[in-house]
């Protein structure tokens, strides 16, 4: 019996003294999983002649796509040509099909369904195509607006059209880049109105690179731009007339007649941001930043969760895809002293290859259109179509992240542990700025820790209520959550999120 005691005793240490298993992180996958539509990879594994119509295979390098229906959707290709694909949603898609519904265009970077046509946006004019004899073929192409400089610079891509809740057309023109560039002539780098009639409305200026447009659940338009010169890292932009957005190469046109842009002085370079809008009553910042490569590193199309909680706990946020690193980041956007800004949070990473374009399919999935053409981008595919589906199973992430006069309230898809939560060694951060200058991108500059002081938890569990010191106008503020656990135990899938404090509330 002695014997018997000294060993269970003895067992009892070795439980007692065992470390703690360390939980294992969610993946991504465990919540929104990747389906292949057709890609580069999966084509050249398939001879299926319904992805060689009329004996040649597809390259389908996206740069433009509309969901028509619950079977269908449209993509327009860099090469010139619209497809249509029907049999899209299937998982795999075994009867997917290639229709041509159009060809010839010059390189089109997006598409728009109104009425029984397609709105192409050409590098040189908004075409509208259309079956008229119901054979599935575009036999009538019409010019819906044109007038906008064009050189035959490279870099002078047309984006859109897409509609905000007025109903009101909008397009955004790339900036020429290099040798050739004529960005003193209209209307590169602006955002601009298409009338019914149309007639060009110039709204606002300062883009460098406009490639993604979409409105948010309010109905009111927003563009990204992209890192390079005037543009310190990726920007989210509410379009609004009369604002300047940064970058200055277009500044000759301000003196256009039609122009709505007028500078009150010179352009403040080489300071902080901060300073610079100080200086500049009509440079107004961006939305969200996205941090270069903390966030992706070049912010492309746009899309508002619509789907009435088909695609998870995210509803009315904004989803933006990302070309060179191959992903999707969340926004949450707020309206603080009337200005809109917010936070943005990792979503989903690893599509094939890069993402142009983003669009809701019927069924609340998203559909995903890829292309590497021109640059470099990660995945293991040159081009493709990819559906990003919900499992159904909710994933504890941090849904809201909304500005306090003294810190911030977060608010969580699942109630939170409250001994993490409440902890304020549970969270970390930082806040910094850019610099706004001429040269590429800008590093992270006068960074300063974010020191947070209590943490405070609603009844129902949801909502952490954040007291912090070192809150910075116009700074990002960087904030780590990696303490906080839900009750069940889950860790949070991302643990971080960037928000942009342009406005303190009152």
């Amino acid at each position: 019996m002695v014997m018997a005691a000294k060993a269970l005793a003895w067992v009892a240490m070795l439980v007692i003294a065992a470390p703690a298993v360390a939980q294992t992180r969610p993946t991504e996958g465990d919540y929104y999983r990747l389906v292949d539509v057709v890609t580069s990879r999966t084509r050249s594994a398939s001879r299926d002649p319904n992805w060689r119509p009329g004996g040649r295979e597809v390259v389908l390098e996206v740069s433009g796509l509309e969901v028509l229906d619950e079977d269908r959707v449209a993509v327009a290709t860099r090469m010139g040509e619209v497809w249509v694909l029907s049999g899209a949603y299937g998982e795999p898609p075994k009867n997917l099909k290639f229709t041509r519904f159009a060809s010839a265009l010059h390189e089109p970077m997006g598409l728009l369904r109104e009425g029984d046509s397609l709105l192409a946006m050409q590098r040189t004019e908004l075409t509208r195509l259309r079956d008229t004899d119901g054979d599935g073929v575009a036999d009538e192409y019409l010019t819906v607006a044109k007038g906008w400089n064009v050189s035959g610079n490279y870099h002078e891509y047309a984006f859109g059209p897409k509609r905000d809740g007025a109903g009101n057309l909008w397009i955004t023109l790339n900036i020429g880049m290099g040798a050739g560039s004529e960005n003193d002539k209209p209307w590169r780098g602006w955002a601009l109105v298409v009338t019914p009639e149309g007639q060009l409305k110039p709204v606002c200026a300062g883009l460098r690179s406009p490639s993604g447009l979409g409105a948010n659940a309010e109905g009111d338009m927003f563009v990204t731009d992209q890192q390079g010169n005037w543009v310190p890292a990726g920007s989210l932009h509410h379009l609004r007339r009369g604002v300047f957005l940064g970058n200055p190469e277009m500044i000759k046109t301000f003196d256009a007649k039609g122009s709505t842009v007028k500078l009150s002085g010179p352009i403040p370079k080489d300071r902080p941001y901060p300073e610079a809008l100080a200086a500049l009553p009509e440079l107004k910042p961006p939305a969200v930043w996205f941090p270069y490569h903390k966030m992706g590193e070049s912010a492309t199309d746009i899309a508002v969760d619509a789907s009435g909680g088909k695609f998870g706990p995210f509803s009315g946020q904004l989803f933006v895809g990302d070309f060179t690193s191959a992903l999707i980041n969340r926004v949450f956007l707020e309206r603080v002293n009337g200005e809109y800004q917010g936070a943005c949070f990792p979503f989903r990473e690893g599509f094939a290859c890069a993402i142009v374009r983003l669009a809701f399919g019927r069924d609340g999935s998203m559909f995903a259109g890829l292309t590497n053409r021109g640059w470099t981008s990660r995945g293991d595919a040159a081009y493709g179509l990819q559906r990003l589906v919900w499992t159904g199973k909710v994933p504890f992430e941090v849904k809201e992240m909304r500005a306090r006069g003294d810190g911030f309230e977060l608010t969580f898809t699942k109630p939170v542990e409250r001994g993490s939560a409440v902890d304020p060694a549970s969270y970390a951060g930082s806040s910094y700025t850019f610099l706004y200058h001429e040269t590429y991108g800008s590093p992270e500059i006068d960074v300063a820790p974010l020191r947070v002081k209590s943490a405070t938890v609603s009844a129902d569990g949801k909502a952490v209520r954040l007291v912090i010191d070192g809150l910075r106008r116009y700074y990002v503020h960087e904030l780590h959550i990696d303490g906080v656990r839900a009750e069940s135990g889950e860790a949070l899938v991302h643990s971080v999120g960037y928000y942009t404090l342009n406005q303190v509330p009152k």
